[in-house]
């Protein structure tokens, strides 16, 4: 047998020692938001160091101002790139408990009609069974061979679910000892339940709040309508200005810096079957919007959108009050994709805006702070040896996917590290992250820890 084969045969055998530790660590009610379980949180970052060091990555609680970080290393020099596998142990609050079919924190095996295994708790899959994942794949390898085929350090942090207050302080503290050549993140999902995926392209985003403002008061319509301005017109205006006929933003120099995507990728998209009619049916619509001529997907991994989250002006109360308000507020987003500026994007918009309010009237604005896009460039040597590793693992080529949103940890490390990430998950969309009755399927659980071993053997490879 290779030695591959000989991990992956030892993953097998120990898979219900594999839950037992998934478990014991589930139980632990590490809710980062709540003050009351700080001390859960506290147990859950020393229960995780233990862990680590027991299996050989020597591991350390690390004190913030919040709650704990883990940090652990195993390093020798190997060659091939120094990862830093990153995780985080705190999870979301139950409620409402009531729908839930059992307690969160008492983890246990459901099956399913379809004979589908879960793993039903809280954190099963954001993010406690996803990151056992990886340790007990190192775990394996280590019991194997002595050693893990490239140097390996680890970070765990318990603030995830509560804004990660304390991770920014701590990179820029820690900086040398964290960076890397290569971050891993395990906190994203497959395509499907039987096709793995690397998430390539995370969208950044600025955002920007406006507040026109006209007369000095609200006015009686019948006094003065037809002769004031009405904010609420000028941001209608506003609005219906923001988008052409083909669906293309209209702010000059919106598109420098958007990158299209190689012909080979948007093949394998147009063969992953996803129907945006069944997409959007799931929400109860049943026509895409967008730039024409695009793929389904791309509109909501690979190209930017200027979105309206909020507008309001004049009266809100029930029945009618016959008024032209004095101002008028909207808040609006614009997901940014490639090597798009936020800053230049911002300042766009600023100026079209500006160029829409009348002479007698003004405009405030209330700025989102901005981040760029993310993206693993297609030919990066890791991603070609996590794809074949996944592909290896689960028989069905790997997808390329995107993300419409963002993951703040991978900005981060790119910014404060100069690391890129490596972005494999197998949670699946019904997991049920966040609400009641959470779960992670028992084939994520095995098949993920048998692919991360899979991933670390290639990695080591010239």
């Amino acid at each position: 047998m290779s030695t591959i084969d000989k991990v992956l045969a030892r993953i097998d055998a120990d898979l219900d020692q594999s839950l037992d530790r998934l478990f014991d660590l589930l139980k632990i009610k590490s809710i980062s938001t709540d003050p009351a379980y700080k001390a859960d949180c506290a147990e859950a970052a020393a229960w995780l160091a233990k862990e680590l060091t027991s299996i050989g990555i020597e591991a350390s609680v690390r004190e913030t101002k919040g709650h704990p970080m883990v940090v652990g290393h195993r390093k020798s020099g190997k060659p091939g790139p120094h990862v830093l596998f990153y995780g985080h142990y705190d999870v979301q609050p139950v409620d409402p408990l009531e729908l839930w079919n059992q307690d969160p924190f008492e983890p246990t095996i459901v099956t399913r009609a379809d004979g589908t295994k879960m793993i039903v708790a809280r954190g099963s899959a954001d993010d406690k069974g996803q990151l056992m994942t990886f340790v007990e794949a190192a775990r394996a390898f280590i019991a194997e061979t002595g050693d893990l085929p490239v140097d390996v350090s680890v970070l765990f942090e318990g603030e995830e679910e509560s804004g990660s207050p304390s991770l920014r302080p701590f990179l820029k503290a820690n900086h040398d000892e964290l960076a890397c050549d290569l971050a891993l993140v395990c906190d994203t999902g497959m395509w499907d339940a039987e096709t793995p995926a690397i998430s390539v392209m995370l969208r950044g985003m600025v955002g920007d709040e406006i507040i026109v403002k006209a007369a000095s008061r609200d006015l009686h319509s019948g006094m003065y309508g037809g002769a004031a301005q009405n904010p609420n017109h000028i941001i209608a205006n506003i609005i219906a200005g923001l988008h052409d006929e083909d669906g293309r933003i209209t702010l000059p120099g919106f598109y420098d810096g958007v990158i299209e995507v190689p012909a080979e990728v948007t093949a394998m998209w147009e063969k992953l079957g996803f129907s945006a009619e069944a997409f959007l049916g799931e929400i109860g619509l049943k026509y895409p919007r967008g730039e024409k001529g695009r793929l389904p997907l791309e509109h909501i991994w690979t190209r930017p959108t200027c979105e309206v989250n909020g507008m309001w002006g004049g009266y809100q109360g029930a029945g009618s009050k016959t008024v032209i308000p004095a101002e008028a507020h909207a808040k609006f987003t614009f997901r940014l994709v490639g090597d798009q500026d936020p800053v230049k994007v911002q300042e766009a918009f600023r100026a079209y805006v500006r160029s829409k309010v009348p002479a007698d009237c003004t405009v405030d604005f209330i700025a989102k702070e901005g981040s760029p896009a993310l993206r693993l460039d297609f030919d990066h040597p890791a991603l070609k040896k996590g794809e074949k590793a996944l592909t290896d693992e689960w028989g069905k080529t790997a997808a390329l996917v995107g993300c419409g949103g963002s993951i703040p940890i991978v900005g981060d490390f790119k910014r404060m590290l100069d690391m890129d990430s490596l972005l494999i998950g197998f949670g699946l969309d019904d997991d049920c992250i966040h609400s009641p009755n959470e779960k992670y399927n028992l084939t994520s659980f095995h098949k993920g820890i048998r692919s991360w071993a899979r991933v670390l053997e290639e990695l080591a490879k010239d």
